[in-house]
């Protein structure tokens, strides 16, 4: 196991990884940039070096002045958390020049799965399912336009590399295609340096079912269960739950069998998420990788008992994983709600600004991931997530009893947060129902209006 080991990031993601860190007894260095220069991880670690302005290009974009404070500190290994750096390829290439292991997977890997158009070719080359779209990016306009005249509409027009909802345009009339092609392309350059983007057939009312898969290297691929994720808004997830109540058993079964197929094409090492789309009429398909540790990842800890974060490193480390498939037992039911700093009721504007009261909730199957504090800020310059809440049950009425129970006892002051939108959510009968679909924030903000 590592000695020191640097964490490329902030807020509750990098308290977590602290904490497994010290688990492990293994020697922890935050970053952070000058607007976090009182946060939590950097109070938590054992040394904490500012690494720039507070912009995060200027900070925790910033490669350069992460890795030279790795190499000035010792660090063996950088672990980048989710966000920021965690995806990017030359950021990992370079880890590998200077000696440093990058937490996650080679660079090779981050490159090809990062890049949705190669990732489509690879998983088709497996036999998982993929949705049916263009055979790459797609070069012109006219490309465009001639998949939609022979598939039909509507299309979702994506970008190859990133992610976050980015360079992303849903197109249900023609007339829209050209204008819609060169909005995310260009948003999509903007975003990620890359303007490249390909063409889907939409798959309506679908469900965003993920699988959270290990893998080591030495060969060992296991998967730890599938979460539904589709409770979005703009392709952002707000509550997520594991395992999908969604799915009968020979559905479940297949779906977490292709993630496994998947990752062992995709060569792949660390904890990674295989994500899918579940259509209505029992279909799957396969529609990104994300290399890296996910947002949603304590819902799987919680139903399977096992640390992802600590794995994460062990693997990083060398080691074999300590157990196979057979050995992952699913107890219960998981569900996270991000508990954002934002006003539901002004179209989800960001909420910075002073915590002057806080009281978290907790109790019997309930945790809270969170980096923040009585009297800490929330800047401005970065998410706006406040707290992950997670609920146990013995089965799904009693998790979503629990996570009512809980968001009931959280109080923030000083900010504003989603904390009621939330509790109206786990209140809705098509969430309740388990039917619903990607599709379901959009349509109760209308019924709201």
């Amino acid at each position: 196991m590592f000695d020191k080991i640097l964490i490329a990031n902030r807020g509750e993601i990098a308290v977590r990884v602290i904490r497994a860190c010290k688990e492990l007894g293994v020697g922890t260095v935050a970053v952070f940039s000058e607007a976090d220069a009182s946060a939590l991880h950097v109070q938590l670690a054992d040394e904490a070096v500012c690494v720039g302005p507070p912009r995060p290009q200027d900070s925790y974009l910033n490669m350069y002045n992460i890795l030279s404070t790795a190499c000035k500190i010792g660090a063996q290994a950088i672990h980048p958390g989710f966000g920021f750096l965690s995806e990017n390829q030359r950021f990992a290439g370079i880890c590998a020049e200077c000696g440093i292991k990058f937490i996650g997977p080679p660079a090779g890997v981050i490159g090809k799965m990062g890049d949705k158009a190669t990732a489509r070719r690879i998983m088709k080359a497996a036999g998982v399912p993929v949705i049916p779209g263009t055979d790459g990016v797609v070069p012109d306009f006219g490309g465009a336009r001639a998949f939609a005249l022979d598939n039909g509409l509507p299309v979702m027009i994506k970008a190859t590399a990133g992610g976050g909802g980015k360079g992303i345009r849903l197109v249900r009339d023609m007339d829209k295609l050209e204008e819609a092609f060169y909005q995310a392309g260009a948003e999509a350059k903007a975003a990620f340096g890359n303007g490249g983007v390909y063409l889907e057939k939409l798959i309506e009312n679908a469900k965003h079912i993920e699988v959270q898969i290990l893998a080591d290297g030495h060969g060992n691929v296991i998967h730890l269960g599938e979460r539904d994720c589709s409770v979005q808004r703009r392709n952002q997830k707000l509550l997520e739950e594991a395992p999908a109540a969604c799915l009968d058993e020979r559905t479940r079964r297949e779906i977490r069998g292709a993630a496994v197929r998947a990752a062992k094409a995709a060569d792949y090492e660390s904890a990674g998420t295989i994500e899918f789309l579940y259509d209505n009429s029992g279909h799957f398909y396969f529609m990104e990788m994300n290399t890296r540790i996910q947002v949603e990842h304590p819902v799987t800890e919680m139903v399977t008992g096992i640390d992802i974060v600590k794995e994460q490193l062990r693997i990083a480390a060398g080691d074999k994983l300590s157990f196979s498939q057979d050995d992952v037992k699913f107890t219960g039911h998981a569900i996270e709600c991000r508990v954002n700093a934002e006003n539901a009721r002004m179209n989800f504007a960001p909420s910075p600004g002073t915590i002057e009261y806080l009281f978290v909730p907790g109790g019997f199957g309930v945790r809270v991931d969170s980096s923040v504090y009585a009297g800490y800020v929330i800047p401005p310059y970065y998410d706006s997530m406040i707290a992950k809440v997670i609920a146990h049950g013995a089965g799904r009425e009693e998790a979503i009893a629990r996570m009512q129970r809980a968001l009931g006892e959280f109080v923030i002051e000083g900010v504003e947060s989603n904390i009621d939108f939330q509790l109206e959510i786990l209140e809705a009968e098509e969430y309740r129902s388990g039917g619903y679909d990607t599709g379901f924030i959009q349509r109760m903000l209308e019924k709201r209006a």
